[in-house]
């Protein structure tokens, strides 16, 4: 275990030895480099005073990701590129056009933000063509301006757009590729240090095998929860393996009869399969966390996490998705819904991890809808969520799936509900049987985020919202989205 952490910082090459892999990017970068322009907001991923810009090959050329430096592990470093606001700058000192614009439009008040925010509009530039408003305000959703200059900044990106290239006097993307694949090594990376060990294997039977040999291993994918246990509960964490480097487990293919989403598949990467697919899932994805943290956080994570009040789960429940589980060499296969024992606890043995997951492709017969509430409209965690699949055939309910998050310990289904709704009409009164049905099938909680009254209502309304959906089509019921009426102003 001797590997040493290599990657670029700006353009400068880094080889780190004796560094905990616990240590996150942000205070690697603060208390090591020096370099204090990423600053700490929350340390939990929600405010984005720390975003960085991470690259690495993909596909022949950089890819790029906002990710946020507060909850990203060194380690996970290995191999990409690395940029900070102190990078984007030309080397004569003139701005980068997201910097240029923010001074412009005057987005900048007390300034603490404001680095976040620069590398945040930095991304959205190297997407390439003009954004509309919907992808502003999605790349500005994971950062916080306590100052609400939120204004100011919008008009810096639609500013930001409309400059020129600026040669910056740096090395060009072919070269920092080939700097990049110089830097790249066969094997398992294995890094230790205070005790501490970090594995990253490259293919899924090296995982495996690895998993064997450790099988009380904590696996890291996009570190969205893992990343708190270190910052928020100060757990040290041993040893430590990543999956962002298992080829396999990145994969996303789409057959005739179904998708397949390797578990180390992010949110954004599985995002334009899933809303083609079904549009309503693609708004619960776009809605999920922020940029960074679609960037990184995966599906298989979401799952594997076992949270009640994952956004994913629900959807792929009511779709009819099945997972995928390995342990060495013997895979096994069942409904996702099995998949979720109680309230933190999964039917995942020791050594065992999640290999993907399997949804069928569209059926013309069924009709999908999905929906979630929560306090705000971006950024925040789930209240409620309900998804809802059902074939409908000559105005009666020939079949239903219906399966809500934040209802109870686990993502779960509902069952008293499918059962009033299945070989009735598709009526009024049908839906009153449903609506009444889905008290016997919850029995939710009072918390910070919904009391369980509500919790109940909501997820009454929410089958109602199919219903008219479903059997009025002429009927608004969005203002958000790819079926909205009204766009964002």
């Amino acid at each position: 275990m001797a590997d040493s952490i290599r990657f670029l910082l700006g353009d400068e090459p880094r080889e780190l030895d004796g560094l905990d892999p616990n240590l996150t990017v942000l205070r690697y970068l603060r208390e090591v480099e020096g370099l204090c322009g990423t600053k700490e907001g929350c340390a939990e991923g929600d405010c984005g005073a720390c975003t960085v810009l991470l690259l690495e090959p993909g596909q022949g050329r950089l890819r790029h990701r906002a990710v946020n430096a507060c909850i990203q592990l060194l380690p996970t470093l290995d191999g990409k590129q690395l940029l900070t606001v102190e990078h984007l700058a030309a080397a004569d000192g003139r701005l980068h056009p997201a910097q240029q614009a923010m001074v412009e439009s005057h987005g900048s008040q007390c300034g603490y933000c404001t680095p976040g925010f620069v590398m945040s509009l930095a991304a959205l530039r190297r997407d390439g063509g003009a954004p509309d408003r919907q992808a502003i305000d999605d790349a500005l959703a994971g950062n916080l301006c306590r100052c609400t200059g939120y204004g100011p900044i919008v008009e810096a990106a639609r500013r930001m757009a409309a400059m020129p290239a600026n040669d910056d006097g740096r090395p060009g993307e072919a070269e920092t590729l080939e700097a990049l694949r110089a830097m790249a090594r066969d094997g398992t990376p294995a890094f230790e240090a205070e005790g501490r060990r970090y594995f990253a294997p490259k293919s899924v039977e090296a995982l495996a095998a690895l998993l064997l040999e450790h099988p009380d291993a904590v696996l890291l994918a996009g570190g969205t929860d893992v990343g708190l246990w270190v910052t928020k509960q100060h757990r040290r964490l041993d040893p430590i393996v990543y999956l962002g480097e298992v080829a396999e487990l990145r994969q996303l293919e789409v057959g005739e009869e179904r998708i397949e989403i390797g578990a180390a598949v992010t949110y954004e990467e599985a995002f334009a399969t899933l809303a083609e697919a079904y549009p309503d899932f693609g708004e619960i994805l776009r809605r999920l966390g922020s940029r960074q943290i679609r960037s990184v956080g995966t599906i298989g994570g979401n799952i594997a996490n076992g949270s009640p009040i994952g956004d994913s789960p629900p959807p792929l429940i009511a779709l009819g998705a099945e997972l995928v589980l390995r342990r060495g060499g013997e895979r096994r296969r069942m409904p996702l819904e099995d998949f979720f024992l109680d309230y933190g606890k999964q039917d995942r043995r020791p050594g065992e991890f999640v290999e993907r997951v399997s949804l069928p492709r569209p059926d013309p017969d069924w009709d999908f809808r999905a929906y979630k509430v929560s306090k705000r409209f971006d950024q925040d965690i789930t209240a409620v969520l309900g998804a809802f699949n059902l074939r409908l055939e000559a105005g009666r309910v020939a079949e239903a799936r219906i399966c809500y998050g934040g209802m109870a310990g686990t993502p779960k289904r509902a069952a008293a509900c499918e059962r009033a709704l299945t070989g009735r009409p598709w009526d009024e009164a049908t839906l009153e049987r449903g609506r009444a049905a889905l008290a016997v099938d919850y029995r939710p909680l009072d918390d910070m985020r919904a009391s369980a009254a509500y919790r109940l209502l909501a997820a009454q309304n929410l089958l109602t919202r199919a219903f008219i959906e479903t059997t009025r089509p002429a009927v608004a019921t969005r203002l958000v989205g790819p079926h909205a009426e009204l766009a964002h102003a």
